[in-house]
């Protein structure tokens, strides 16, 4: 017979409430919300000099008393943390993969190996417990000294102006109010922001749900996703397992859309699904178990005025594929070096207009391509199950319909579109590893790292180097930094003499 017991709740951090200021301020920067975009914002704008000043209404990272929630961070997401300071702990902390195996049944019918196609020196995901990364991030920021953290001040109401916007906020200690030039909402899915400016989300909710179980046992699993489309442990339904850090292992289990919340997540329930999966003889501790019930929003315009709109306030997606925390996360790399120089002179306000021309459709792909896989994994007509059973009938025999077979297209950076304010688009930049001309290490988030808000010219061969500017450094491959292996010139597509320009946000132009 399973033995199964609770282990004691997550320990969060907690730092002291931010003292309320003797009068009214003007700050160029307020973001609103410590969550994961809000965060990622605050430490790109510290790692830059910039100084903000953050407002959360609790006292800590995470959710007391909830699940780990978000967990897979994508290879864009963790390159964005190494340029800022915080992927040696992610990485220390959490679990590496790049594997990933999909069932159907018994049978295995799609394999992917996302290492195959990579030059990074991170990794193709880290799976971590969210209020981890938002721990480091904290850390980091207050390391860094430059971004205002203010814990238990809540965000009331603001008031939209043609320079600006003006906050009123509320304290343990009473209310202030606080004028912002660039007010930027990171508050999440219920954005007081976006309701208090009347702003339709176009909100979809969908009738399919899972239950979290966050578990430990004493037997080791494949450091690998696993996904089934119709588990037979669990009534034919879809499952996921995730390794994350503590040895804790999350499983989503898909439910009948009527079954009872509250009974599929006891843990009497859940113990049957564990053993059914795993043995008997599993000897189970319980972390967290509870269902969801997911929802999708996106914003028409992820920018009013001077009010900039980031992470879930601004879209969400269904959990499929990692595409939610990390697009936020990618969301705040966009927006944190225009909002830079901005601020430095370096260039005029309407660059700030790139942020919704540039992740605008990068959130709206990400929605298209999750909706996708919740048709795949709930077909709700006889003619969606019709497909699907073909699909999945095909793959077990036939490898070209083994990529068709959708548990979850996984994350990844999003290109950007030609036009608009920055004319020629962009691609993702790996973080290619170099090399000093003293032997030592470097890799391309390092060099942007140092470089701090500028954008690198790369000058191959004998290229003429641009006229160096305050936003542009560059750097001659081959003299100023070496590229032993040609990683670097295949990777961005150099050939004979060429001048590369990497973006700040570790994007080149297409």
């Amino acid at each position: 017979m399973t033995a199964f017991r609770f282990a004691p709740a997550y320990e969060l951090p907690s730092w002291p409430a931010a003292p309320m200021p003797g009068a009214d301020e003007h700050h160029d920067i307020v973001i609103v919300g410590g969550g994961l975009a809000g965060l990622t914002l605050a430490c790109d704008l510290a790692q830059r000099g910039i100084r903000a000043v953050l407002l959360d209404e609790d006292d800590t990272v995470g959710v007391r008393g909830a699940s780990s929630r978000g967990i897979c961070y994508a290879q864009k997401s963790l390159e964005i943390f190494e340029r800022l300071g915080t992927f040696p702990k992610i990485r220390d902390k959490g679990v590496s993969w790049s594997v990933g195996n999909t069932f159907s049944g018994h049978d295995k019918v799609w394999s992917f190996n996302l290492q195959s196609t990579s030059v990074s020196e991170q990794p193709p995901f880290v799976n971590l417990q969210q209020f981890y990364i938002e721990w480091f991030l904290v850390e980091r920021i207050l390391e860094l000294g430059v971004v205002e953290l203010r814990w238990k001040h809540a965000l009331q109401r603001i008031e939209p102006r043609d320079d600006g916007a003006g906050v009123e906020v509320s304290t343990p200690a009473g209310s202030y109010r606080l004028n912002a030039r660039w007010l930027i909402d990171a508050s999440g899915v219920n954005s007081p922001i976006r309701s208090q400016l009347g702003l339709d989300a176009h909100t979809s909710r969908n009738a399919d749900r899972w239950c979290i179980t966050d578990v430990r046992f004493g037997r080791t699993l494949a450091q690998e996703r696993w996904t089934w489309i119709d588990a037979p442990f669990n009534e034919d339904r879809a499952v996921w397992q995730h390794p994350m850090a503590d040895d804790v292992w999350r499983l989503d289990y898909q439910m009948a859309e009527d079954d009872d919340p509250a009974t599929v997540s006891s843990p009497e329930v859940a113990s049957q699904r564990l053993t059914a999966q795993l043995g008997e003889d599993i000897d189970l501790e319980f972390v967290w178990i509870g269902p969801y019930h997911y929802r999708d929003h996106l914003l028409d315009r992820f920018r009013h005025g001077n009010v900039f709109f980031i992470g879930d306030a601004a879209h969400v997606v269904s959990p499929f594929g990692a595409r939610g925390g990390n697009t936020g996360i990618q969301d705040a790399n966009n927006l944190g070096w225009k909002l830079a120089w901005v601020t430095k002179g370096w260039a005029d306000a309407s660059l700030l207009d790139s942020y919704q021309a540039e992740r605008h459709p990068a959130a709206a792909e990400n929605l298209k391509v999750t909706r996708r896989t919740n048709r795949f994994l709930a077909p709700r007509s006889p003619a969606e199950h019709l497909m699907r059973r073909a699909v999945v009938a095909l793959a077990r025999e036939h490898a070209f319909a083994r990529a068709l077979v959708d548990s979850g297209r996984m994350s990844v950076a999003n290109d950007y579109p030609p036009g608009g304010v920055l004319p020629q688009g962009g691609v993702t930049v790996q973080n290619v590893g170099l090399q000093r001309p003293d032997g030592s290490a470097t890799s391309v988030m390092q060099l942007l790292r140092e470089a701090g808000s500028r954008a690198i010219a790369f000058v191959f061969a004998s290229a003429v180097p641009p006229a160096s500017a305050g936003s542009l450094q560059v750097l001659r491959v081959g003299v100023d930094i070496l590229d032993p292996r040609g990683r670097l010139a295949a990777h961005l597509g150099a050939q004979g003499d060429a001048v590369i320009v990497v973006r700040p946000d570790a994007y080149r132009s297409r």
